[in-house]
């Protein structure tokens, strides 16, 4: 039976029913052209030849479309089912497939030596999420000539980009903790560069980052600090990666031993792990340390934790609609707003 499933074609089932291989393959792809009883006679004897129906891959060469896009991150596969951040966005993303009636393929970064997903990727247009400015896949999504749209990623050439004013909310960020009197303040950074390293990132370092977000997120903070005449070179930012919450308590159990009065992290999964290193440490949030985070995920709510307030369903939902509209001419939007959202987790110093 297997030799014979291997066998079949369009051809052997049309043969044994007498019909055209067109009428087999209308009860695949415009099951309407049929009445119920061919299509159920069709079904059936492709089913007793062991024909499994058309090549997807196929159909799509020959069609030319195959009904899903392709969202690219800088992650591995588990990020996007895993970070809060990433989730809300993958979300946004979902439900203007799902309104478009259109599939979503998920295209991570996969480690060194394996293959380039990019590129053989049966997608028609790919979202890139969060992708360094000197990462070779945007290169790959240009020479294929598909669609694409970038999210917290530099904006590829003639393409729209989807963007949250970043560096307002950094600013507001810090200019709370401003007004609380705190000036003894660290940072704990996302990665600035995807080179594995870690440690406290000088302004050199701090400057060369290629992640939009990131770097819209330092000049934010330094926005503040310059503006109240205090030196951004005296500010500790320490920098961790992988990202996540482990980063957080790792640069935290470095950096508090200078007992800073307050920390900016970049994310809130960085800003809980500085929370649970404080507990580890016996500090108490706000009395001994403030923190501030930054997207206000659902977690973010739960640990009473002040931070910035991003539109992440909105801001995947946008990217995908602005996808899928292409050609259209669809305009993109202007920089999505954040907003500080104060909670518990800061206090004056």
């Amino acid at each position: 039976m297997a030799d014979g499933a291997r066998r079949a074609t369009m051809t052997t089932v049309a043969r044994a029913l007498g019909v055209s291989p067109s009428t087999v393959s209308n009860a695949y792809n415009r099951p309407d052209q049929l009445s119920a009883d061919l299509r159920a006679r069709v079904l059936a004897t492709a089913a007793r030849l062991g024909y499994a129906g058309p090549d997807p891959v196929a159909r799509t060469l020959r069609h030319g479309r195959t009904g899903a896009i392709g969202l690219v991150y800088d992650e591995p596969l588990s990020f996007s089912f895993t970070d809060p951040a990433a989730v809300l966005c993958l979300r946004g993303v979902a439900a203007a497939c799902e309104r478009h009636a259109v599939g979503l393929t998920l295209v991570p970064r996969l480690p060194a030596g394996a293959p380039d997903l990019v590129g053989t990727a049966l997608v028609d247009g790919l979202v890139l999420y969060c992708l360094p400015a000197d990462d070779d896949r945007l290169r790959v999504a240009r020479e294929r000539g598909l669609p694409v749209v970038a999210v917290d990623s530099p904006r590829p050439p003639l393409a729209p980009a989807v963007t949250v004013d970043d560096r307002g909310g950094a600013r507001a960020a810090a200019r709370h903790l401003l007004d609380l009197g705190h000036r003894r303040v660290a940072v704990v950074a996302e990665r600035l560069a995807a080179d594995g390293w870690e440690g406290t990132a000088p302004r050199a370092r701090q400057d060369a980052n290629p992640y939009d977000g990131t770097r819209e997120r330092l000049a934010g903070y330094r926005d503040a600090w310059e503006a109240a005449g205090l030196d951004w070179d005296a500010v500790r930012v320490e920098e961790r990666a992988p990202y996540g919450r482990d980063a957080g308590r790792r640069a935290a159990r470095d950096l508090l031993a200078d007992r800073p009065t307050a920390v900016l992290a970049m994310s809130d999964e960085l800003a809980l792990g500085v929370l649970d290193a404080a507990a580890a440490r016996g500090l108490r949030v706000p009395g001994d340390l403030s923190v501030v985070g930054f997207d206000d995920t659902p977690s973010a709510a739960a640990a009473g934790l002040t931070t910035v307030a991003q539109p992440h369903l909105e801001k995947g939902a946008a990217a995908a609609r602005l996808l899928l509209d292409l050609p259209g001419g669809a305009a993109a939007p202007p920089p999505l707003p954040t907003r500080l959202v104060v909670r518990t987790s800061t206090a004056a110093s």
